[in-house]
C-alpha cells in the first residue's frame, strides 16, 4: 500500500485524535493535505462552541475544511451515516485514494470504490507515552499497521 499523502477524514477519527492527544496536529505532520467534507465539519460542531473538540478542530486552520455540500451518490446515502458517504464521495470527486473512517461498514464501502480506508487504534505503550496506529483496513495482521510514535 502506498504511503498517502492526502486524506479525507471523518468525525469519529478526528474526535478520537483529540481525545487522545489534545489536537489535530499529528494529521499535519503525516500528510500534506487532510480534507474534511462539510457535512463532517457540521457533525463536529453541532454541540455548539462547547462541544467537545469543537475548539481543537476549529483551530486547526490548516485543514482543508469544505465549504459546500457534496452532491452525494444515493448508494452512499442509502448504505451509510451522512459523515462516512460524504467523505468517500469527497475522495471520490477530489481523486484521493485514501479515506479515515472508524466504522465498519463505511469501510468496506471504500474498499469496494478502490479506496484504500483507514482507521484509528490508539494503545498506550509506556510511560513516555503512547503511539497512535493508523491501521491499514486491507488487513487484519499486526505487520499491516504502521505506528507513528508520538512524544508528551
Amino acid at each position: 500500500m502506498p504511503k498517502p499523502d492526502r486524506i479525507v477524514i471523518n468525525t469519529s477519527p478526528l474526535i478520537t485524535l483529540v481525545a487522545a492527544l489534545g489536537d489535530l496536529t499529528v494529521l499535519r505532520s503525516l500528510y500534506t493535505e487532510v480534507l474534511v467534507p462539510l457535512e463532517v465539519c457540521q457533525e463536529i460542531t453541532a454541540g455548539g462552541r462547547d462541544g467537545f473538540a469543537v475548539a481543537e478542530f476549529e483551530a486547526a486552520n490548516w485543514l482543508l475544511k469544505q465549504d459546500n455540500y457534496l452532491n452525494i451518490s444515493p448508494f452512499l446515502l442509502n448504505s451509510l451515516d451522512l459523515g462516512e458517504a460524504a467523505v468517500i464521495q469527497l475522495a471520490l470527486e477530489s481523486d484521493i485514494q485514501t479515506v479515515c473512517i472508524d466504522e465498519a461498514v463505511g469501510r468496506r464501502i471504500a474498499r469496494l470504490n478502490n479506496l484504500y480506508s483507514y482507521r484509528i487504534d490508539w494503545n498506550f505503550v509506556t510511560s513516555k507515552g503512547f503511539r497512535i496506529s493508523f491501521a491499514d483496513e486491507a488487513s487484519n495482521s499486526t505487520d499491516a499497521k504502521t505506528w507513528y510514535p508520538i512524544k508528551f
